[in-house]
């Protein structure tokens, strides 16, 4: 389980992606280099990182799903994830 901060830290790293978003881009197309360096660093989608939407945890994510590999595995498992069901053969 992700510290609280860390997740805290995340949520405002997207809020301020989707802020800036039409500005930054706005200002890639006119190619004022300047005054994109003085938007917050944080405002930039590169530093936005995946996390799972359950736990915080960093790695393992899984796009389609939104979760870490080890919630998929316990959700999966309890049937709980529809058309996903345990290999054998």
């Amino acid at each position: 389980m992700a510290k609280e901060s860390m997740k805290a830290r995340e949520r405002k790293r997207i809020a301020l992606v989707e802020k800036f978003a039409a500005k930054r881009a706005a200002l890639k197309e006119a190619g004022d280099w300047d005054a994109l360096q003085k938007l917050p660093k944080n405002s930039s989608k590169v530093r936005v990182h995946n996390r799972c939407q359950l736990t915080g945890r960093p790695r393992g994510y899984m796009r389609q799903f939104g979760i870490c590999r080890n919630q998929f595995r316990d959700l999966a498992l309890d049937g709980r994830i529809p058309g996903v069901k345990k290999a054998s053969w």
